[in-house]
């Protein structure tokens, strides 16, 4: 999020696409009736079903599943079209007014760089066209051919009222609609929020669809400001904390990136992703990289990093393709690893294609599974047969599942949707032999660090010069492990006059304070400041809000340095003045920002060049993605991979998503429009957290078994009535589910 959930209740529209938050986040859905209640906002719910949200809707249309890019780009048409954007805020704060390249293009489905035989871009002409000094060119008339404000109304112009209601299903005068609720908050003081979820994420064009919706947000002013914002909402609590921890196999905390093959030394690394000012005088936060990436690297292995061994880079290991989970399941299923060790994850539950993800178990010669409960990885061999006729005798996968505590049996930190690091006490003992994985893990490595002294093995430094000072080397507890995240000082840490600022293994207080020198160790560079020399902030619960907009400055702690609202700057006019003064988070006073959040910005006076999404080398959202999307700068429409049309009604040449990455034993278990004409889509119960309430009495009894829900027309045309069983024979998975025929 770059809001957070109580903000929601700022809104004037909320938008919720993509997501079921009724239903799903039931507790944190409360902002949303709240913005209905007392700001007399508007619920807009764009959904394949009629959802538990769309009953409390002011109003819902449908669409059909997976066209959510088709929409959005006609909703960008629409507002561009009917001049309904917030202007002033598109000229200073985007980057509507650079200029494209020459070079690049879009032909019939497919950006300039397009590789076929890698299925990947070289997205070199997605660049700005740059001048002597290596800034970018700029039009602020928007009147260049190449700005980038007039490359997108081209490329959108196809995304036509007609085309919309052709491809996604959704009735014409449903997303005119839509465009017209949409439209109304491109003024000063009104704000959209967007809420999606999985329903937008876990699609072939996934991340595309969050930037289509986040480009709407950039022409309606609506990022930075209170009750606006882009907000995912996550599946449950810790899932925001997985990924600002660096647990993607190609990541590091604090979204660092784990250096690929290429880079094979730390200037090399540091050059690749230390970007450059793209324009004059612009405050480029990424040029911290090197303070951040040092103070990881002291943080990791302490005094076997150094200046003179590059600081321990290379003890890093080094990538030459995504081995994300999906990668190390595809290499599994080929017999290419011999040992999987699981922690609070159950992929067989997770993961399409279960026959492989079974398959591919069964060739392991070891799995470990860490898990305060029995789940179906765990168990897997037990029901082998059941999917692929094989005897469970013959897997040589030998089973060890190490029982760990629960989240409400030990002291610990939950990051939730909103970015809030929130501390948590325990509330019981674990049972029996349950340990905490903090237990666990320390057991593991030490174990692997004395056989590594012992025995030797393949690349031993990389254990051996690990740091592990822990008070109790056996068992780290979580407040030593927060404060590692946070950071401390290994030297004294002195301003220009010398005066000293942090004294030697103090805590830091912010991210600021972070050295490239080796004076400083931070385990999660933007999580500095969540255990500072006053204590615990992640334990703090003032709930004060003075101003009435639900900030809570006082509660918990939010990364980064306590940030309710990312991009705040944004919410005020490029001379320091709130475009809205009852929405007011910041305000320049003459000598520096102040308001009811902290400031998203440097000391920079206004007036100036500098932009206000600091993040970027630009300054400025970003209507064109120069380098970081695999599919192209602009969002565009691409069918499923299992489209049960058959082809793409923009572009038949390229129906898919050409630079999606799709294995070849899942290219060949998908299905084919002539046997699966109907798609399905999953969604969350209320009754149910995950697999952990199936184990719960009262849960069961609440939903005892899962179900399918048809539409009482389809229901009738295959004769299946309320109560009866069907079966789901995709991929050769035989699964029968009790149908309940609904129409909504």
């Amino acid at each position: 999020m770059t809001n957070h959930w109580v903000d929601i209740k700022n809104a004037n529209l909320i938008v919720v696409m993509g997501g079921n938050a009724a239903e799903a986040h039931p507790v944190g859905f409360r902002w949303a009736m709240e913005a209905k209640i007392h700001n007399n906002a508007k619920l807009i719910v764009i959904d394949p079903r009629f959802t538990r949200t769309a009953s409390v809707a002011d109003f819902y249309t449908p669409i059909r599943s997976g066209t959510d890019i088709v929409f959005l780009s006609g909703v960008i048409l629409y507002l561009i079209t009917h001049e309904k954007i917030h202007r002033e805020y598109v000229e200073a704060y985007t980057n509507a007014s650079l200029i494209v390249r020459e070079d690049f293009s879009f032909d019939d489905g497919l950006f300039s760089g397009y590789d076929a035989e890698n299925r990947q871009y070289d997205k070199t002409t997605w660049n700005y066209e740059l001048d002597e000094n290596g800034y970018a060119k700029r039009d602020k008339t928007l009147t260049h051919p190449r700005c980038v404000w007039n490359r997108l109304k081209a490329h959108v112009s196809r995304y036509t009222p007609d085309v919309v209601t052709d491809i996604c299903g959704t009735p014409k005068e449903d997303f005119l609609k839509v465009c017209e609720y949409l439209a109304e908050t491109s003024v000063k003081d009104k704000t959209t929020s967007f809420l999606y979820a999985l329903g937008w994420t876990q699609h072939s064009t996934g991340a595309q669809n969050i930037r289509t919706m986040a480009m709407i947000q950039l022409l309606l002013g609506n990022i930075g400001m209170a009750g606006g914002g882009i907000n995912a909402l996550r599946g449950h609590s810790n899932i925001q904390g997985l990924t600002d921890l660096g647990l993607l196999s190609q990541s590091l905390p604090g979204y660092l990136s784990l250096p690929s093959e290429k880079q094979r030394d730390l200037q090399t690394y540091l050059q690749a992703n230390t970007p450059k000012s793209t324009v004059p005088g612009q405050v480029n936060y990424w040029q911290h990289y090197p303070k951040f990436f040092v103070s990881l690297m002291k943080s990791f292995y302490g005094d076997h990093a150094r200046q003179e061994n590059d600081w321990g880079f290379d003890l890093l290991p080094k990538w030459d393709k995504p081995y994300d989970v999906l990668q190390y399941f595809d290499m599994m299923s080929q017999g290419e690893v011999n040992g999987y060790l699981c922690q609070g994850f159950n992929p067989i539950a997770s993961f399409p294609n279960k026959n492989k993800v079974v398959a591919a178990l069964s060739k392991l010669k070891f799995l470990v599974t860490v898990d305060p409960l029995s789940t179906e990885t765990s168990s897997f061999w037990q029901n082998h047969g059941e999917f692929n006729d094989v005897d469970p005798a013959s897997i040589q996968t030998e089973v060890f599942r190490l029982p760990c505590c629960c989240f409400a049996e030990e002291n610990g930190s939950i990051v939730n949707s909103s970015r809030w690091l929130q501390w948590h006490w325990k509330g019981a003992d674990a049972p029996g032999e349950a340990i905490g994985d903090g237990e666990i893990l320390a057991g593991i490595f030490k174990r692997l660090r004395d056989l590594y002294r012992e025995e030797g093995g393949s690349a031993p430094e990389q254990v051996l010069s690990m740091t592990w000072d822990y008070l109790d080397p056996d068992a780290p507890t979580p407040e030593e492990v927060a404060q590692d995240n946070n950071g401390r000082a290994l030297a004294d840490l002195r301003d220009d006059n010398g005066n000293v600022l942090v004294k030697k293994g103090q805590q830091l207080s912010s991210f600021a304070q972070l050295r490239d020198d080796g004076n400083t160790a931070s385990g999660c560079w933007i999580f500095a400041g969540s255990w500072t020399p006053a204590g615990n902030q992640m334990a703090r619960r003032d709930n004060a809000d003075p101003s009435g907009m639900g900030n809570t400055l006082g509660w918990a702690w939010a990364w980064p340095l306590n940030r309710r609202i990312l991009y705040n700057r944004a919410s005020a006019d490029p001379l320091g003045n709130p475009w809205d003064a009852k929405r007011q988070l910041i305000a320049w006073d003459g000598d520096k920002w102040r308001g009811v959040d902290i400031p998203d910005y440097s000391n920079a006076a206004p007036g100036t060049d500098v932009g206000p999404f600091i993040m970027q080398p630009e300054g400025m959202g970003r209507l064109f993605a120069i380098d970081k999307m695999a599919e192209g700068p602009f969002p565009e429409y691409y069918e499923p991979f299992e489209t049960p049309l058959g082809t793409n009604p923009l572009h038949p040449n390229v129906v898919s998503n050409p630079a999606a990455r799709v294995f070849k034993s899942d290219f060949e278990a998908m299905g084919k429009a002539d046997k699966f004409p109907y798609v399905g889509t999953t969604y969350r119960l209320t009754e149910h957290f995950h697999f952990w309430t199936k184990h719960a009495l009262l849960n069961a009894i609440a939903q005892p078994e899962q179900f399918v829900e048809i539409g009482e027309r389809l229901a009738a045309e295959k004769g299946i009535k309320q109560g009866d069983t069907v079966k789901s024979c995709h991929c050769n998975l035989k699964t029968s589910f009790a149908a309940l025929p609904r129409i909504h």
